[in-house]
């Protein structure tokens, strides 16, 4: 019913589950955000010393166009996965990425097996329930896990302190938060960082999503 596959070939981790639950009612529209998307991500005070900013982090256009330029068939999935977002009703989008080692910066999101990195993705859609939706469809490719879905270092709803609409997963090496709050649906992923360091950022995202 459920299933995880592998987020990079490098590391097994949960990249998806198949979403079996009934459609939820949509929220209630929400007002207009306040905050862009490039201030609302992960910012280069918010992550651990030693990791440095990867070029292409800001608008997702100029991410798109530095990872096209780096690796083509990367750039065409992930353009791919924005085109699914825009077609859920995402009116914009930015990334952060920040990696110990500036190789793995054109890897997907930054991550790879052994090197420190961080990266977030923050989608803005016109009301709550448009990001609602785009949310339980997958932000990404990162799908919310099925209700009966089990697994160690999984946790859904409001015991991962980010809301009802969140899912978070951990393992020795990488550490996955995806939620939506207002209009606003975002992706953390972190690699071979500590659940501090997870927490610490994702919070930092969350309390500007309003």
């Amino acid at each position: 019913m459920g299933r995880f596959i592998a987020i990079l070939a490098l590391t097994t981790l949960l990249v998806a589950c198949q979403n079996t639950t009934a459609p939820a009612e949509s929220p209630s529209p929400s007002p207009s955000p306040h905050i862009t998307v490039s201030a609302a991500v992960l910012q280069p005070g918010e992550v651990p010393a030693g990791l440095t900013a990867c070029p292409g982090s800001g608008p997702i256009a100029s991410y798109l166009s530095n990872l096209q330029a780096a690796d083509p068939a990367l750039g065409a999935r992930m353009t791919d996965r924005w085109q699914q977002l825009q077609a859920r009703g995402a009116i914009d989008a930015a990334i952060s990425l920040f990696a110990a080692d500036p190789a793995t910066c054109t890897a997907e999101l930054a991550i790879t097996a052994k090197i420190k990195a961080a990266a977030s993705f923050v989608a803005v859609f016109a009301d709550e329930g448009q990001a609602e939706r785009a949310w339980t469809a997958g932000i990404l490719g990162f799908l919310p896990p099925a209700p009966d879905q089990v697994a160690p270092g999984l946790v859904r709803g409001t015991s991962t302190g980010l809301g009802v609409s969140s899912w978070t997963y951990s393992n020795a090496s990488v550490r996955m938060a995806c939620w939506r709050k207002s209009a606003f649906a975002s992706l953390l992923v972190v690699a071979n960082l500590d659940a501090a360091a997870l927490k610490a950022a994702a919070a930092a995202i969350d309390a500007r999503l309003n």
